[in-house]
């Protein structure tokens, strides 16, 4: 079964959510409290999804995979936290966990790159989890180099620090 990429509509945001929670669960657990990572729930980031999307739609670009009609991943991205207006800031690549491996990730990724171009910007910008060595050598994989910035964010009440990566378009 292949899988396809197309704009989100509203009606896909509480799926958006609900993944978006169980690939935080999954690929964190290893060095986030469970408790940090229990809330929000599900239903929780659904709503987070629907309220940010109905005031960023205009200036971001929300992507989904399906796989046989399924919700397997999705991309988020725009314009640049640094208020950079040559750079895009890939915001987030998320996958159910089942999907990892199978190059869905790969995709959301080419396909936000290739936004990001479409749309004028000369160079790409993420944040990852600085302990989040699947996803660091993922996108160390994709081209994306480490800036030696770094920012701490909270998941629930645990601290997670972040690195900044960036790549030319």
């Amino acid at each position: 079964m292949t899988v396809t990429l197309r704009p989100t509509t509203s009606d896909d945001l509480m799926g958006v959510g609900a993944l978006h929670q169980r690939s935080r669960v999954a690929a964190y657990s290893s060095f986030v409290p469970a408790e940090a990572l229990a809330d929000p729930t599900a239903e929780a980031m659904g709503a987070y999804w629907a309220e940010r999307w109905r005031w960023e739609r205009d200036t971001h670009r929300l992507t989904v995979a399906e796989r046989a009609g399924a919700l397997v991943g999705f991309s988020y991205l725009g314009p640049d936290d640094e208020d950079d207006p040559a750079t895009g800031l890939l915001n987030a690549i998320h996958l159910d966990p089942a999907e990892q491996g199978r190059g869905t990730g790969r995709l959301l990724m080419v396909d936000a790159l290739d936004a990001m171009r479409t749309l004028g910007w000369r160079r790409a910008a993420l944040w990852v989890l600085r302990d989040n060595a699947h996803a660091r050598a993922f996108y160390e994989s994709g081209g994306w180099t480490p800036t030696g910035m770094q920012r701490d964010e909270f998941i629930g009440a645990a601290p997670t620090p972040q690195l900044r990566y960036t790549r030319l378009l």
